[in-house]
């Protein structure tokens, strides 16, 4: 990496980050790959909860924490003691967004209300994030990923048809609700180059568990229908699924009927087409099991290397089931440059994922190791809040920061 920090797309924006655990950290680690100056606050002598969340671990380092936690500084504050408020009101009003994912009303508990925002940082965009939003029976609640999967009906439309319900192997909810604040921070930064003044945006565990459904969702909107489980299948598609081959395992994904029939031919079954039972999806939808045999058993007769390397051919869509190693490992993710490797001071050389949008003037990047808790303390309170090194002494030895 270069010395000298190039220019990114949210260059001169600066987060004051007030979350932990992974959808809040997840948000902030994209604002920063995108050039934000990201001033993590952390508890002294404990920070955010993942960096304990292993192992695995790097050094001292715990995987999860190192996973979307770079590009950012880290200062600790302790919030219980007022010198420690008042240093987080002044980090505040210089800055440009304020992320929290704290139980709804601590802020205002602090004294950080509305009004004061109004009165002391009017520009800034303040984001939280909560598990179910300030309305409703649920309303104040804490949300974690894993009910808020059982809750959305997730896990119900996840697993085998006859098995149980499963949820997805990534805290996806988590992933998704950082995704939406970021994407409510960058309209809302929007919308201030037109009013001059920031606003706050809210996102929830709950919406953004629901949104995730999308057609699953519209499905049942529409036809009030109860959404069922397909193991890997498509409630609208069939074959779309994964299927054991001779040896090995391959995903297929048929999506109309002219790559069905091109599919039919190829596994020398092309009186499937002319079968009015499948010649249609909609029509293959509704026979699916008969349709899934059919294809489990002609693609039982060659390896999946040799299918994908004649599926492909004939551009029916396909691919490998890898494991997460084979995954990233492969070809592809190093064409992507989906992997980046960085100095860290105690974990030494770390591999971490890369950053999955580009920017054809104003690139995104990875220009700092995830922080050693309080690493940035000094320097951050003695540019931003005008501390002396003294009075930092002092503070530290009150146990402040």
């Amino acid at each position: 990496m270069s010395d000298q920090m190039p220019e990114r797309p949210l260059s001169g924006i600066r987060v004051i980050d007030m979350t932990r655990i992974l959808a809040g950290p997840f948000c902030t680690m994209n604002l920063g790959d995108m050039g934000a100056e990201i001033i993590k606050i952390e508890q002294p002598g404990k920070g955010d909860d993942t960096r304990a969340w292993g192992p695995p671990f790097a050094g001292p380092e715990a995987a999860y924490f190192l996973g979307v936690n770079r590009n950012k500084k880290s200062v600790t504050l302790n919030l219980k003691d007022d010198r420690g408020l008042e240093i987080l009101k002044t980090l505040i009003k210089d800055a440009d967004v304020l992320i929290e994912n704290f139980k709804a009303g601590t802020l205002e508990k602090w004294g950080i209300t509305r009004d004061w925002m109004k009165k002391n940082a009017s520009q800034v965009v303040h984001a939280q994030i909560t598990g179910y939003g300030e309305k409703g029976p649920k309303a104040g609640m804490p949300g974690y990923d894993f009910l808020l999967q059982a809750e959305s009906g997730l896990m119900a439309i996840t697993g085998e048809e006859e098995g149980s319900s499963m949820k997805l192997g990534v805290a996806i909810v988590d992933v998704c609700t950082g995704m939406y604040a970021a994407m409510s921070i960058l309209g809302a930064l929007n919308a201030r180059t037109r009013t001059g003044k920031g606003q706050k945006t809210s996102v929830t565990l709950y919406d953004s568990a629901l949104s995730v459904l999308v057609n699953v969702a519209s499905n049942y909107l529409i036809s009030g229908d109860e959404a069922g489980r397909y193991g890997n299948g498509h409630p609208n598609i069939v074959p779309y699924r994964d299927f054991v081959c001779g040896e090995g395992e391959i995903a297929l994904a048929v999506g109309n009927d002219v790559q069905f029939a091109k599919f039919a031919n190829l596994v020398s079954h092309p009186e499937w087409v002319e079968d009015e039972k499948f010649k249609t999806n909609p029509n293959r939808v509704r026979n699916r099991a008969t349709v899934d045999a059919m294809v489990r058993d002609a693609l039982s007769n060659d390896s999946a290397v040799n299918w994908i390397t004649r599926l492909q051919k004939e551009g029916i869509p396909c691919s490998m089931v890898n494991s997460v190693g084979m995954a990233l490992d492969s070809d592809q993710t190093k064409a992507n440059d989906m992997i980046e490797e960085i100095e860290h001071p105690t974990a030494g050389l770390i591999k971490m994922l890369g950053i999955p949008y580009r920017f054809s003037d104003t690139p995104a990047g990875v220009s700092s190791a995830p922080p050693i808790l309080g690493v940035d303390t000094d320097t951050v309170l003695a540019d931003l809040c005008g501390i002396a090194k003294s009075d930092l002494d002092t503070l530290r030895g009150d146990g402040v920061i």
